[in-house]
C-alpha cells in the first residue's frame, strides 16, 4: 500500500464530527504551514458554534452542518478527502479509502465516532436513529405513523419522545426510571409530568386541553395524555452526516397521522424479546396474542410479557465505538467497551496514531472527579486536546493534561429544562459512602448534591437554578461542607454570598 501513496500530509485526520473538527482547526490555527488532510465521508462537516465558556469547565455550544468547503476557507493549507476510509496500515503510515486512492500521514487522528446499537439490522420497520439522514427518515415516516415503540433510555429516547407529536408512543426503558444515564430516579419523577402538559412555545390550542393520567398497575407501565388539536410547522432538516446535534429535532416536524398531542406509555424494567412481522404473529401457532383491532406492519414482544403492535419501531439504545476500518492488520489495544485505549496525550497503542470523540476509550488514570461519557462536550474537548498534543509532539513542545479532563461537567436540555451535571452527579464509584442532599420546587427546578466525606463531588441541576458555577467551585476546592449541614440547599440562604 506504501508504493501507491498519492500523497504524504503530515497530519490526516479521520471524522468529519465534532471530534474530528475541533482536531483539525486546533492544528491549523497553531502550525498554519502544515499540510493537513481531513477523511470525511459525508459532504457535510459539524461544526462548533456559539461557543461559550459559562465557567472554568462548564462550556455551551450549538452543534451545526456545514459544507466542508467552509473549513477549507478558513485554513487554506487544509485538504478535504470526501470518503469513507477502507484501510489503515500503520506500519506504512498509510490510509486507503474506499475510492481507491492512498494517503500516508506523519501523525493520524481516528474520530471515527460511534455505530448505533440497533436492536436488528435487516428489519425495515426497525429505525436507528443516529445521525441527521436518519431523523429525516424518521420524520418521513412518522407523517403516517398511529403507533410507535422507541427502546432505549439516553439522550435521543429522552428527547424523541418528548417531541413527537399526533402518535401514541410506547417507551420501553430497562431501568426503574427514566434518563438513567443522566439522572436519578428523583429527577426523573421531576421531569414526566412535562409528558402530561403541551410543550412551551407552540400553537395555541384550538380546544382546551384534556389531560388523563394512569397510575402504573403492577405491570409498570405508565401512560401520558395530552390531546388538542394543535399543529406544528418546521423547516426540512439538513443532508447526511455524522451523529446528530445536540437539538437534532429542531426545525424536523415530528408529527404522527392523529389529532392527539401527546400520549406516552412507560414500560419499565423491560428489553426486547421478539420482533415479528404480522404474518409471523398470525402463522405461529404457540401464539396466544391476538393482534388487537386491525394489523399492525410490526410488533414487539418485550421481556415484561407484553407484546404491542405498532408501526414502526425506534432503537435509540446508544453507540459503540466505530472502530471497524481501522483494526485489521494493526495492533491497537482495545478497551472493554469496545474503544481504542487512549492515554493521556489522546496516543493509541500504535505509533504516530492518535484518536479523539466516541472511537477511544480514556484509559489514563482519571481524576476522581471525571469519567467518560459520549458525549457533544467530551468529543469537542478531546478533538481540541488531541489536535494541541499533535502539534506539541511535532514541535517537541511539553503538554500537561488538559483542565477540562479534572472535573466532568455538561450542559443540556431535557423536556425544555436546563439541565447541569458536575462531577459524580450519580455517586458514580462511590460505593454506599456518600450522602444526598435534594431541593426540589415542582414544575421549577430540581437540586441534587451528593457528598463524599463531607465534600461536595458531584451535583444534578434541572432549571434555571444558577448555582453551577457555585458548585462547581466547591466541587474543584473540595472545601469542607460538613458546617453547613442542610443548610447548603436552603432556598432562603443565597449560597453564592455564602462562597464567593
Amino acid at each position: 500500500m506504501a508504493d501507491r501513496k498519492e500523497k504524504t500530509f503530515r497530519f490526516v485526520i479521520v471524522g468529519g464530527g465534532i471530534a474530528g473538527v475541533t482536531c483539525v482547526e486546533q492544528l491549523s490555527s497553531q502550525i498554519p504551514s502544515a499540510d493537513v488532510a481531513l477523511i470525511t465521508a459525508g459532504p457535510h462537516i459539524k461544526a462548533v458554534t456559539n461557543y461559550k465558556q459559562v465557567s472554568k469547565t462548564l462550556e455551551e455550544f450549538d452543534v451545526e452542518e456545514r459544507p466542508s468547503s467552509v473549513l477549507v476557507e478558513k485554513f487554506p493549507n487544509l485538504t478535504v478527502i470526501h470518503s469513507a476510509v477502507k484501510s489503515l496500515d500503520t506500519q506504512s503510515h498509510s490510509v486507503e479509502t474506499a475510492d481507491g486512492r492512498v494517503f500516508g500521514y506523519e501523525k493520524l487522528c481516528i474520530c471515527g465516532g460511534g455505530t448505533p446499537k440497533l436492536l436488528t439490522w435487516d428489519n425495515p420497520y426497525v429505525l436507528g436513529i443516529r445521525d441527521t439522514d436518519s431523523a429525516q427518515h424518521l420524520q418521513k415516516q412518522l407523517s403516517s405513523a398511529k403507533r410507535i415503540v422507541v427502546v432505549g433510555n439516553g439522550g435521543i429516547a429522552l428527547e424523541l419522545v418528548y417531541e413527537v407529536e399526533g402518535c401514541e408512543v410506547i417507551w420501553a426503558v430497562k431501568d426503574k426510571a427514566i434518563g438513567n444515564t443522566f439522572f436519578d430516579a428523583g429527577a426523573a419523577q421531576f421531569l414526566i409530568p412535562s409528558l402530561e402538559v403541551d410543550k412551551p412555545g407552540k400553537a395555541a390550542p384550538c380546544k382546551r386541553p384534556r389531560y388523563t393520567t394512569e397510575e402504573p398497575g403492577p405491570g409498570a407501565s405508565q401512560t401520558f395524555t395530552a390531546d388538542k388539536n394543535a399543529r406544528r410547522h418546521g423547516s426540512g432538516p439538513t443532508e447526511a452526516g455524522s451523529a446528530l446535534g445536540p437539538d437534532w429535532h429542531e426545525g424536523i416536524v415530528l408529527r404522527g397521522a392523529e389529532q392527539l398531542s401527546h400520549r406516552v406509555s412507560l414500560e419499565y424494567q423491560c428489553e426486547v424479546e421478539k420482533i415479528f412481522t404480522s404474518a409471523e404473529l398470525l402463522n405461529s401457532p404457540q401464539q396466544t396474542f391476538r393482534p388487537e383491532n386491525g394489523s399492525w406492519p410490526v410488533y414487539i414482544k418485550l421481556t415484561n410479557g407484553k407484546t404491542f403492535g405498532c408501526d414502526f419501531v425506534v432503537s435509540a439504545t446508544g453507540v459503540v465505538p466505530n472502530t471497524e476500518p481501522f483494526l485489521h492488520g494493526n495492533n491497537f489495544a482495545l478497551a472493554d467497551d469496545g474503544g481504542l485505549q487512549v492515554d493521556d496525550h489522546m496516543m493509541t497503542s500504535e505509533p504516530d496514531v492518535y484518536a479523539a470523540g466516541d472511537v477511544c476509550t480514556a484509559c489514563w488514570e482519571h481524576s476522581a472527579l471525571w469519567q467518560q461519557m459520549r458525549l457533544w462536550t467530551q468529543a469537542r474537548q478531546m478533538g481540541w486536546y488531541a489536535g494541541r498534543c499533535m502539534a506539541a509532539h511535532v514541535l517537541s513542545e511539553p503538554i500537561e493534561l488538559d483542565f477540562c479532563f479534572e472535573l466532568f461537567s455538561h450542559i443540556t436540555k431535557f423536556f425544555n429544562y436546563k439541565v447541569v451535571l458536575l462531577g459524580k452527579f450519580n455517586g458514580q464509584g462511590l460505593g454506599p459512602d456518600h450522602e444526598l442532599l435534594l431541593r426540589c420546587t415542582k414544575g421549577q427546578e430540581y437540586v441534587k448534591v451528593v457528598l463524599s466525606g463531607g465534600r461536595m463531588v458531584g451535583a444534578v441541576l434541572i432549571g434555571e437554578t444558577d448555582l453551577e458555577e457555585t458548585f462547581e467551585n466547591l466541587i474543584l476546592n473540595q472545601m469542607d461542607l460538613t458546617p453547613y449541614g442542610e443548610e447548603l440547599l436552603n432556598p432562603n440562604i443565597d449560597i453564592e454570598d455564602y462562597f464567593d
